[in-house]
């Protein structure tokens, strides 16, 4: 056991102008199973940067560990998979290998022998993970592994993370990180903070110190009020009794001789009441400003769904998509109907998005029919974002949606004003997510097809577009592993 700490971190990228992270200072065991949460964009992989070296910074990291990172880039992918491995972690002997592989339920003797480039996604994720915690002594950095793993694949991965110890682990599925971490690590907008416990039990302290927070805010904001309002008239006070005194002629106005001596008095009493109250609100403007400094909010969006005469929108009848001649899935049959939120389950490579796809009039492989109704107009999230470049501008116009509705959008998803002008090709991952999700609810249609909308979506943003989509209940088919999103927003399961 040791620690990891890090004291008065501070760093800005060269052609930025406001600190990433600024006097940041926390420390952690590197036994402890840590979930790293934060808002896309706020800088988590950059963190994980820092640690590994790659950039210069103010403060000090001190680790007595070495750290890996996940992804891990393979340079030759055509290699076979068993000689990749070996490059990772050359210490490791076979029968580690594979008996980590068996706990990740990956047939070794397989997938050894293979190269690498011919594993689907969700192999690869799950013999890297195995080979680089066989590193002895070294601490990992895992940046989002679930993207590429179905549900059954991310049950099987928070199984083996519980079994392991000394990771910070990036993800935004809730359930996945309940399932596999002791402690969370949250980059939070004023800070970076660790707190025991599970993603659940960091929520609800979270959520409860916020309700705190705002409490505490509007009657600090009641009291800086009516402070104010008491320095005015103790200021009024004041000022007459000091008029009163000076210039001041008993033997004209008052027979006792002792009244300027009571009025001088009277008028100190006065200004020290009115400096007390100043003290005050001063004291209780300084409180204030200490509160909601990581206040996460989150505005409702809104969604215009357009109504469709006919009950059902779409059918497949007997549809299975092919690749390279071979079937991959059963054959399905299924309608979409007025008010349905169908989620196709199934394997990665069992054809879901090419199920989409093929809906959205894309040129897919397939036997059966699909029926699309006379006049459905179609939203359509794709997986793929590699295609974002150019600015927001731009993009609006190409795509001929309403660019003050497009952006307020994006403002509601946590976009600050500067990234406007920021080429799309440098946004994270999470964050061009969010523009093809704005791009559809700027988009009245009566049926919204979505593939993994929520890869690389920050959490608040997740519980966002659920809470939208209870409200405004739109017809959708689509295809995600979040099993909360999922068990939220779902009407009904469609297997491959």
């Amino acid at each position: 056991m040791s620690m990891i700490k890090v004291d008065n971190l501070t760093f800005c990228y060269p052609s930025g102008y406001d600190n990433i992270f600024e006097d940041v200072s926390f420390q952690i065991d590197t036994d402890w199973k840590l979930g790293f949460i934060g808002r896309n964009g706020r800088g988590k992989t950059t963190f994980f940067n820092l640690l590994l070296g790659r950039y210069e910074y103010r403060g000090k990291i001190t680790a007595s560990v070495q750290f890996d990172y996940f992804p891990y880039p393979v340079k030759d992918k055509s290699a076979l998979t068993c000689d990749v491995l070996r490059g990772v972690c050359p210490d490791a002997e076979e029968w580690q290998l594979n008996r980590e592989l068996s706990l990740l339920e990956v047939d070794a003797a397989d997938v050894l022998w293979r190269p690498f480039d011919t594993l689907s996604n969700g192999e690869q994720t799950k013999v890297l993970l195995a080979a680089l915690f066989l590193n002895e002594g070294h601490f990992l950095l895992i940046d989002e592994p679930t993207n590429h793993l179905d549900c059954a694949a991310r049950e099987n991965v928070a199984e083996y993370l519980r079994r392991k110890k000394g990771f910070i682990l990036v993800s935004h599925d809730r359930r996945f990180l309940d399932g596999c971490v002791d402690h969370i690590l949250s980059l939070n907008r004023a800070n970076i903070e660790v707190q025991s416990g599970n993603f659940s039990s960091w929520m609800t302290n979270f959520q409860r110190q916020q309700e705190y927070e705002q409490t505490q805010n509007e009657r600090l904001r009641k009291d800086i009020k009516r402070l104010q309002q008491a320095a005015r008239r103790a200021a009024d006070w004041s000022d007459k009794a000091e008029s009163r005194k000076i210039g001041f002629d008993p033997r004209n106005t008052e027979k006792s001789i002792g009244r300027r001596s009571y009025e001088g008095m009277k008028a100190k009493k006065m200004m020290s009441r009115a400096k007390a109250i100043s003290q005050r609100r001063e004291a209780a403007i300084e409180e204030k400003s200490e509160l909601l400094k990581n206040y996460e909010s989150a505005e409702n969006l809104k969604l215009s769904p357009l109504t469709y005469h006919s009950s059902t929108l779409v059918s497949f009848t007997g549809v299975a998509v092919s690749y390279d001649g071979r079937t991959v899935c059963d054959p399905v049959t299924f309608s979409v109907r007025r008010g349905d939120r169908i989620v196709l389950d199934g394997r990665n490579g069992s054809g879901k998005s090419s199920l989409l796809k093929l809906l959205v009039g894309q040129p897919i492989d397939h036997t059966g029919t699909v029926s699309v109704g006379s006049g459905v107009v179609i939203s359509y999230v794709p997986q793929d974002t590699s295609h974002l470049r150019g600015t927001l501008d731009r993009y609006a116009e190409e795509n001929g949606i309403d660019e003050s509705l497009f952006k307020a959008i994006l403002r509601k998803m946590d976009f600050q004003r500067v990234q406007f002008d920021k080429d799309m090709a440098d946004f994270s991952g999470g964050q061009k997510k969010k523009v093809l999700i704005a791009h559809s609810l700027c988009t009245q249609a009566h049926l919204y097809v979505w593939d993994e909308p929520l890869n690389f979506i920050d959490i608040y943003s997740r519980m966002q577009i659920e809470q939208l989509l209870s409200d405004f209940e739109p017809t959708m088919i689509f295809v995600e592993h979040d099993a909360e999103f999922r068990d939220t927003i779902a009407t009904e399961i469609v297997s491959l």
